[in-house]
């Protein structure tokens, strides 16, 4: 009898189990990538409200860097609208919707608390919601296509690096949320393993090697940062 749920297959684990043996790897390995994929995606629903959240109580976007944002959502709707073109199975990039939308939130939010907000930015705005529809629905040509899937290992590259330099420049990284940064770097180690195991091709999975290196780096300049800090406030006290 198939046991199966939300595409994963449950009949060879409960089978080895009810023998009184331990699962082999090639009957358990795909059943825990597809449990660790979907906990990504529920885990990608609140991934950014931290980040949100501490925007909202300071009223302040200082340390953040707008572009890095921006470059942020253009590289989710690429990737999202290549897994959706590749016919993926959701558990292998269903983040990736909800993060686009909290990631257009936040940029919305950076735009209300950097007023005035210039007219390169807003033309900015325009062309990404001219353009978004497009590429999400895949009415490109083929070849474009996969160009601007190759360049979006590049664009999230890029949106992590003014962040970086930002914090390195003010010895601070101000408004950025540890949890947010910590569960996108968790989230990227925990992604490739999944992407080798749902057959992903090599450019998703190295896609979440480069979110491992640039959500490192800016976790560990939040917690390298934020040392002198406490050891300043203990003075105080």
């Amino acid at each position: 009898m198939e046991m199966e749920l939300l595409g994963m297959n449950f009949t060879c684990a409960f089978r080895s189990l009810s023998e009184g043996q331990i699962p082999q790897k090639d009957c358990i390995l795909p059943l825990i990538s597809k449990l660790l994929g979907y906990c990504i995606v529920a885990a990608s629903t609140t991934v950014k409200v931290p980040q949100i959240l501490k925007i909202l109580k300071h009223r302040s976007v200082r340390g953040l860097s707008m572009v890095g944002f921006e470059l942020e959502v253009i590289g989710y709707t690429i990737a999202l609208a290549y897994c959706l073109h590749k016919g993926l199975p959701f558990s292998a990039y269903g983040e990736l919707a909800f993060l686009l939308v909290q990631a257009i939130i936040l940029v919305a939010i950076i735009y209300y608390y950097s007023q005035p907000v210039k007219m390169t930015t807003w033309a900015r705005a325009l062309l990404y919601c001219a353009i978004a529809p497009t590429v999400l629905v895949g009415q490109i040509e083929p070849m474009l296509f996969e160009a601007l899937y190759a360049s979006q290992h590049a664009i999230f590259f890029f949106a992590r690096v003014p962040q970086i330099w930002e914090n390195f420049k003010n010895k601070s990284t101000g408004e950025l949320s540890f949890m947010t940064c910590f569960m996108n770097f968790g989230g990227s180690m925990v992604r490739v393993f999944t992407s080798i195991q749902e057959k992903a091709p090599s450019s998703v999975v190295l896609g979440s090697v480069i979110g491992i290196l640039t959500n490192g780096t800016i976790l560990s300049q939040i917690v390298f940062y934020q040392k002198p800090q406490a050891k300043k406030d203990k003075k105080t006290e």
